[in-house]
C-alpha cells in the first residue's frame, strides 16, 4: 500500500486536543530561569505593567476599606453584589486591550513611511468603534441589573443600594471600552513611559481621593459617594488614552509626511539658477600694463 507524503505531513500538522504546546513544554520548564535575551525583551513592560495591576488593586482596596469601616452592613452587602457583577461585565471589554497588544506590535515595527501611518490611523478608527460596540453592549447589560440582582437577595434595602450605583456604572461602562481598548493600543505602541506615569499618579491619587472624600462627607458619606469618585477616574483615564492616542497619531502623520518630502540637491539649485540668468556680453578695455591682452568688462544686456 502506497502512502503519500504529503498527507503524512499534513495529518501531523493537525492541531491537537493537547494543545498547541504538545510536546514543546516541559513541566520543569516552569522552573527554569529564563535567558537574558528573554528577561530583556520583556523588561520594559514590567514596570507600566506591574503599577497597572497594583493600582487597579489598591483602588479598589480603598474602596473596600472605607466601605467596610464608615458604612453600615447594608451598604457593605451592596458592595459585594456590584463588584461581582461589575467583574464579570468588564472581561468583555478586556478582550479589547489584548487584541490591541496583538494586531497593533506588526503595524507599528515597521518602517516610517506613509502607509504604517495610514495603517495606524486605520486600525486606530476601527478599535474605537469596537469600543463603542462593546460599550452599548456593557451598558445594557447593567442596565439589566435591577432585575439581575433579585437573583442575588431579597433584601430590600440592599436592591435598593444596588440600584442607586446603576446609572453610575452605566457612565462607567461607556467609558470603560474605551479605556481598555486605548490601554492595549499604547501598550502595542511601546508608549510605556507615559503608562507607567500615569499609573504611577492614579495608583497615589485615586485612593488618596477616595479617603479625603470619607472625611469632608462625614457622616453623609454614601456608597453612591465613592463610586462618584471611581466613575470621575474612569472616565479622566477615558480622555486621557484618547488624546494621547490622537498626539501619537498626528506624531506619526507628521513623521511620514516629513519621510515623504524629496531631499534638497545643491547642485541642481544651482544649475537652475545659472540657467535663468540673462546673457552676458563682454566689452573690451584699454591693455593691462602686466597682459597684452585688452580687458573686458562684463555688461548684462538691457
Amino acid at each position: 500500500i502506497r502512502t503519500n507524503p504529503n498527507e503524512n505531513k499534513k495529518k501531523s500538522e493537525q492541531f491537537s486536543t493537547r494543545g498547541f504546546l504538545e510536546g514543546q513544554f516541559q513541566p520543569r520548564q516552569v522552573l527554569k530561569v529564563p535567558s537574558k535575551d528573554s528577561v530583556a525583551d520583556f523588561m520594559p513592560y514590567v514596570v507600566p505593567c506591574t503599577i497597572t495591576g497594583v493600582g487597579r488593586v489598591s483602588m479598589y482596596i480603598a474602596m473596600n476599606y472605607i466601605v467596610a469601616s464608615s458604612l453600615g452592613t447594608t451598604d457593605m452587602a451592596a458592595q459585594v453584589i456590584i463588584l461581582s457583577f461589575f467583574s464579570c461585565v468588564c472581561m468583555l471589554a478586556d478582550s479589547l486591550n489584548m487584541t490591541a497588544q496583538s494586531f497593533i506590535p506588526s503595524i507599528f515595527e515597521r518602517p516610517k513611511s506613509k502607509e504604517r501611518a495610514d495603517s495606524l490611523k486605520k486600525i486606530t478608527r476601527d478599535f474605537m468603534k469596537a469600543a463603542g460596540i462593546f460599550g452599548a453592549t456593557t451598558v445594557g447589560l447593567v442596565a439589566c441589573l435591577p432585575v439581575l440582582v433579585k437573583l442575588f437577595t431579597a433584601d430590600a434595602s440592599v436592591i435598593a443600594l444596588v440600584n442607586s450605583v446603576v446609572p453610575l456604572l452605566m457612565i462607567n461602562f461607556a467609558a470603560h471600552a474605551m479605556v481598555c481598548a486605548g490601554e492595549g493600543m499604547l501598550l502595542g505602541q511601546k508608549d510605556l513611559s507615559f503608562l507607567g506615569r500615569a499609573f504611577a499618579f492614579f495608583f497615589a491619587v485615586v485612593p488618596w481621593a477616595m479617603l479625603r472624600v470619607r472625611d469632608w462627607a462625614g457622616s453623609n458619606l454614601k456608597l453612591t459617594t465613592l463610586w462618584k469618585v471611581f466613575v470621575g477616574y474612569n472616565c479622566f483615564r477615558c480622555m486621557t488614552w484618547i488624546s494621547r492616542i490622537l498626539f501619537l497619531e498626528r506624531k506619526t502623520q507628521k513623521e511620514a509626511a516629513a519621510l515623504s518630502v524629496p531631499p534638497v540637491n545643491f547642485f541642481e539649485d544651482v544649475d537652475s539658477i545659472s540657467n535663468s540668468l540673462p546673457d552676458v556680453q563682454t566689452i573690451p578695455l584699454a591693455k593691462s600694463r602686466d597682459e597684452g591682452a585688452p580687458e573686458e568688462l562684463a555688461v548684462a544686456p538691457a
